[in-house]
């Protein structure tokens, strides 16, 4: 073989290797790119169990918040521990989505119940979630009392005015949950034993209720199945980024069925949402 010919192969082999890498760093670069599935769980006992399913696990922390960024299935997905209440949720929930930009984003964790037909370990999908801490109360003067079952919902996001002189804003809102994510979740109900999955309307509030005709008053007027302190605010959130969203909570006690407090719900349900995970993975790819 001549030299000029040695020389030929040599820059054919170069050529040829040259694109195998750069198809593997375009691969490499593709799967990096693909926007992770956000999971939320407000307290350690609704978040870290999830995390401690994920493959390559990085712990990153921003504020009180703390992120577990990891895979499924060779899947991006994060973790996020976003504290307790509205305000913490909705900051959460904002400073996930412009830090990582995810394709869904599950709102997952305990509640306690409004329907009487949900037991402890029974499982509600968000149809829809409400904010049921936004409220009107009626006009009275001193001495006149205190009547909570004439208040009024307000829309807070009705109208850019005083919502509360805007008579458009006496309304309740709700957040519809994502159909992708309800499908998948509804795809792989059979494998939470410990209860039934139905779907519902999940209610938010700062508010904790042990009242038993005051729950009952949300399940009439706002057609509640269940009350935590998250979903409202994260649902409104991804709602203005365009996120798809969906609320899961598990029913952790009821009063209104005298349903005891058991704290064993909330891995159950990460259990269960890392189905609902996997399914819309395999049935999206996450987009």
């Amino acid at each position: 073989m001549s030299k000029a010919s040695r020389t030929i192969i040599a820059v054919l082999l170069l050529i040829v290797f040259a694109g195998c890498s750069a198809s593997t760093e375009g691969e490499a670069e593709q799967k990096e790119e693909k926007q992770p599935i956000l999971v939320q769980g407000p307290m350690p006992i609704e978040a870290e169990q999830f995390a401690e399913r994920l493959d390559d696990v990085e712990e990153e922390k921003s504020g009180t918040f703390v992120f577990y960024k990891g895979t499924v299935d060779d899947y991006p997905v994060i973790v996020a521990k976003t504290g307790k209440g509205m305000e913490n949720t909705a900051a959460a929930t904002a400073l996930a989505i412009e830090k990582y930009d995810p394709a869904a984003i599950i709102n997952q964790g305990t509640s306690g119940g409004h329907d009487p037909d949900l037991e402890v370990y029974d499982i509600v999908l968000g149809e829809r979630t409400t904010n049921i801490g936004a409220l009107k109360t009626g006009d009275r003067d001193e001495g006149e009392g205190i009547e909570p079952t004439n208040w009024i919902p307000m829309d807070l996001m009705a109208s850019e005015g005083s919502a509360g002189e805007d008579p458009d804003a006496e309304n309740i809102r709700y957040y519809d949950g994502d159909q992708d994510l309800l499908t998948a979740a509804q795809q792989v109900k059979d494998t939470h034993e410990e209860g039934k999955v139905v779907e519902g309307t999940i209610g938010s509030a700062d508010l904790w209720n042990n009242e038993v005709d005051r729950i009952q008053w949300f399940h009439e007027k706002y057609e509640t199945s269940v009350e935590e302190m998250e979903g409202a605010a994260g649902a409104q959130i991804a709602d203005a980024y365009e996120v798809p969203y969906l609320g899961i909570r598990i029913l952790s006690n009821n009063k209104v069925n005298d349903g005891e407090y058991d704290p064993d719900t909330a891995e159950a349900n990460q259990e269960y949402v890392y189905e609902v995970v996997k399914e819309y993975i395999s049935t999206t790819d996450g987009e």
